[in-house]
């Protein structure tokens, strides 16, 4: 029987960088060329056109059908001028990737003849089958019928020969079954708040949005070597495995010289990444062997979610280019980094304004603090919601592990920030908010100027980090979609904006001035929501205690977590906003739940399947060497001999026996609560048994099979190891 592992290998030996042709012009040339951007729609649409888009995408004005098909007539020719044959409406399912259905420009005439057409209806409403997506119970399998309509804030961009057409997508009674919908909704609200308390500081603001600039982390693993592991094929994570002897301990690879066949294919998705209008800008090696991170510029919210989506699946394509496959699981590798999407989260006005950077007067910065105070206030309060938005059945693995924030959310904001907040609180006046908050710093060394000082350290162990300008929201898993976690900041800030504006409103109408005013209700939102606020290690036991003691919660696993979306508060939050309605709120309960049961209930039966077909009965073919070998030393040795040369043999084949029948037993344990889980009704309680009962034996199965590792000849193991996952290049 071949060994597949060591076939793997031999491919992998033999794999050379494939050298990726770069364009010939520089890339601000062909940057955007195949999105339908606003220099593309001034080319190709009427001025009367062009004026109706511009306004429904910065202003929120709605597009009449009958400009709408003067934009699709011109949206056809551009897209068939940059050979496109078909189009589809792309949209976020709930189940957390991307969805599509392509039809082709093309349409039959009487005469045997054909024509391109593609019309204002079939741009703005689309209907896939909505009972076929994650739905939560909103609709029955004979209610089919849901619709996708066209989002004109995210420009249209063609991937090799079809026309996508961000939309989002609703049930045919208008429940939202997309991420898309609630972060426009989100969007909107919290424009609409913090507006009206920019005006308070500058009449001139009228608009508001949220910009997120995400950070991706990803691993590359060969494809031979992925095939040869049917539990990356499978669940995107290695269920076995024993560590490596050397993996991230030295530090060696963070920040180092990219592999030559890694930056072929970073180059290769770059390209098609900035030609599609992703501004991604950084790339580099991540902390963990065959990791790596991707980052763009800053983006408004809703676009840059898009483009996250966009680019999971561009770096995906070209990976296979390359023969890599990119893994996006949280924690595909026991005992080394997981993977991340660090969210950064910042507001900008339409007057160029970055609503958490500090300003150059004592107005400015009374504005940023309102700003700051407010968002920790907001994160206080709803705390719980954000630890929901970001769990999973892969970040479960991730959070805590010593790599990653804890599943306790905390603000880190920094000591200058810290002795800010803390003097505002002992002041008895206003005074104290007028200080200046950027320093500079001399370091002292010939020929190098001042060094700015940001207001803020950085903390990579807190999961909500104040870093000089910006929210970092590090608790994201790599395999989300981040609009998930986007829409429960921009609801809980909007929330806490609206509350802000109606206590200054109050205040200012005791007789107040308005310094009085905002540091009577500043001063009360830091004393209120201290408890949130760390400025140490959120790895350390300590803070685990220190942070029970103030009340906040530390739920570690996703079934616990989604409770909070049908709390009434966090219902009222949503339904008073506009963003999500009760049903809504509890369809998507049920489909995280449910998808966190199917998850776990996968991997238990890979992890299962495999321990019996590929585990054991490799151990048995070395186990029965052994015992022959032994019976062989019987034959020729005398007996004293024979009793000191085989104590390692017999102890080897104990060993062997004792794992191989604690695997057997734990897998049909592991099979036995499987189908008591599966007789229970109720999604939480099914989902609560699956991760209480089902995964805990997957632990242990595991931890005997990477015994065995140890044990089995290296000729026969039929799993590629770590050793070879993490570093063969």
């Amino acid at each position: 029987m071949p060994n597949f592992r060591f076939i793997a290998l031999e491919k992998t030996l033999d794999r050379k960088a494939i050298p990726y042709e770069m364009p010939k012009t520089k890339p601000s040339e062909y940057f955007g060329e195949m999105t339908f951007n606003l220099s593309a729609m001034k080319e190709y649409l009427t001025s009367e056109a062009f004026a109706k888009v511009r306004s429904a995408i910065e202003m929120g004005e709605k597009i009449d059908r009958r400009v709408a098909d003067q934009i699709a007539a011109s949206m056809k020719a551009w897209a068939i001028s940059k050979g496109a044959t078909h189009y589809t409406h792309w949209f976020h399912p709930l189940t957390g990737s991307t969805a599509e259905k392509h039809d082709a420009f093309i349409n039959p005439e009487g005469d045997g003849k054909a024509i391109e057409n593609f019309r204002g209806n079939e741009l703005v409403q689309q209907e896939p089958d909505a009972s076929s997506f994650p739905h939560g119970g909103i609709r029955n399998t004979f209610e089919a019928r849901g619709y996708t309509a066209w989002d004109p804030t995210s420009a249209a961009f063609i991937l090799g020969t079809t026309l996508c057409i961000p939309t989002i997508f609703v049930s045919y009674t208008g429940e939202a079954l997309d991420y898309k919908t609630p972060l426009l909704k989100s969007s909107y609200v919290l424009d609409e708040a913090a507006t009206a308390v920019c005006q308070m500081f500058d009449k001139n603001v009228n608009k508001v949005f949220a910009t997120l600039g995400w950070e991706q982390e990803y691993f590359l693993v060969d494809t031979a070597l992925y095939i040869a592991r049917p539990d990356l094929v499978l669940t995107g994570r290695t269920l076995f495995g024993h560590a490596s002897a050397k993996d991230q301990q030295l530090s060696d690879h963070y920040f180092g010289t990219i592999p030559e066949r890694v930056l072929e294919f970073m180059k290769e998705y770059e390209t098609e990444a900035h030609r599609l209008g992703v501004p991604v800008k950084t790339r580099h090696n991540e902390v963990a062997p065959n990791q790596f991170e991707i980052a763009p510029v800053f983006e408004e919210v809703n676009l840059a979610v898009d483009h996250n989506q966009l680019i999971m699946h561009i770096i995906q394509m070209a990976a296979k280019k390359h023969n890599f496959i990119a893994l996006f699981h949280e924690k595909p590798y026991k005992g080394v980094n997981g993977s991340g999407k660090h969210n950064n989260y910042s507001l900008s006005t339409n007057t160029g304004v970055n609503l958490f950077a500090p300003g150059k007067n004592t107005k400015d910065n009374l504005r940023f603090i309102s700003y700051i105070v407010n968002m920790v206030k907001a994160v206080n309060d709803y705390n719980d919601l954000l630890r929901s938005s970001i769990s999973s059945a892969g970040n479960d693995h991730r959070l805590g592990g010593h790599e990653a924030p804890p599943a306790i959310i905390s603000v880190f904001i920094g000591s200058q920030l810290t002795q800010m907040l803390d003097k505002i609180e002992q002041s008895e006046t206003s005074k104290g908010m007028s200080d200046d908050l950027l320093e500079g710093i001399n370091i002292d060394v010939p020929n190098i100027p001042e060094i700015l000082l940001d207001n803020t350290d950085r903390n990579r162990t807190s999961p909500f980090a104040f870093t000089g300008n910006k929210w970092e929201f590090r608790a994201v898993g790599s395999n989300a979609n981040c609009g998930k976690p986007m829409i429960a900041l921009n609801t809980i800030l909007a929330n806490q904006l609206k509350i802000f504006k109606k206590d200054m409103d109050h205040a200012l109408a005791s007789g107040k001035t308005f310094n009085d005013a905002l540091f009577v209700v500043v001063k009360q939102y830091i004393i209120d929501s201290k408890r949130i606020r760390f400025e140490g290690d959120n790895y350390s036991e300590s803070w685990r205690i220190e942070a029970e003691k103030r009340g906040l919660s530390n739920i570690k696993t996703t079934p616990l977590t989604l409770n909070t979306l049908t709390e009434e508060r966090i219902v009222d939050l949503f339904e008073r906003n506009k963003v999500l309605t009760k049903r809504e709120l509890e369809a998507r309960r049920l489909i995280r739940l449910e998808k966190f049961t199917k998850k776990i209930q996968i991997e238990s039966r890979t992890l299962g399947d495999m321990a019996t077909n590929h585990i054991i009965p490799i151990a048995i073919r070395y186990q029965n060497t052994l015992i022959e070998n032994v019976k062989g030393l019987k034959e020729i040795l005398d007996l004293q001999t024979y009793g000191k040369v085989s104590k390692n043999e017999l102890d080897i084949i104990t060993r062997i026996s004792h794992h191989i029948s604690e695997i057997k037993k734990g897998v049909d344990k592991m099979i036995d609560e499987r189908k008591i889980a599966n007789k229970i009704v109720e999604e939480e309680d099914k989902a609560v048994a699956y991760d209480t009962k089902v995964k805990p034996l997957g632990e242990i199965i595991r931890r005997h099979v990477d015994k065995l590792e140890l044990l089995v000849d290296d000729e026969l193991w039929p799993l590629p190891k770590y050793r070879e996952l993490l570093f063969v290049k």
